[in-house]
């Protein structure tokens, strides 16, 4: 895990809650993707008229419990799985590593898909509590690949939080930022996420692509 930042850089811009713009010594602009909190009654988080649905934390049933929630989506919105595959590692964070495999824990969700597909997934776990050291890994992570630094290349090969696997090296998240083009964003507690992800038969698509 990076501590503090490798590389000298200045924050240039932020473009929305998730996506920052920083520019290096050498005048080398680049585009950042965070995680990102933002405030329990973020107009995202509203879930009126959207569907419901809990589910006991079993890791097993995962993939029933996206298979439910992807029956409502248009077939535009599935791309070749991609929308449920996005679904599911959300759902799995949730009970991996929220709920720690409780089943006596429950996930909630709602979800509609309405000219976009959003998705708001709360657990009962304790909250993505190491945001800013992930933000510093992956802004660190992105300088050293553009930058080619042979000799930092291995710090970066996968994260390593405390609730890393051998399997989840942070890939799972980075996916989800640059999947989810209209916000993946986290309650304050870190326990809740929104994701939302604009197709072409919206207006606004083209804002977040």
């Amino acid at each position: 895990m990076v501590g503090q930042d490798l590389y000298k850089y200045s924050l240039e811009k932020k473009k929305n809650e998730n996506t920052i713009y920083i520019k290096l010594e050498n005048g080398k602009e680049l585009q950042i993707k965070q995680a990102a909190r933002v405030a329990d009654n973020h107009v995202l988080f509203n879930t009126h008229g959207m569907y419901y649905k809990e589910f006991p934390s079993d890791f097993s049933k995962i993939r029933a419990y996206t298979s439910y929630i992807i029956q409502y989506a248009p077939d535009l919105y599935k791309e070749i799985n991609l929308l449920e595959q996005q679904i599911s590692e959300i759902v799995k964070n949730g009970i991996e590593h929220g709920n720690k495999l409780d089943q006596n824990k429950k996930i909630r969700i709602w979800f509609d898909f309405n000219k976009r597909a959003k998705v708001i997934v709360e657990d009962e776990g304790d909250g993505f509590n190491i945001m800013e050291d992930w933000n510093r890994f992956t802004l660190n992570r992105t300088i050293c690949l553009v930058e080619q630094d042979f000799e930092h290349f291995s710090d970066f090969v996968a994260w390593n939080g405390p609730d890393s696997t051998e399997m989840d090296g942070g890939n799972a998240l980075f996916a989800a930022l640059e999947y989810w083009n209209g916000g993946f964003l986290y309650n304050q507690k870190g326990n809740k996420c929104v994701a939302i992800r604009y197709f072409p038969d919206n207006a606004e698509y083209k804002n977040f692509v």
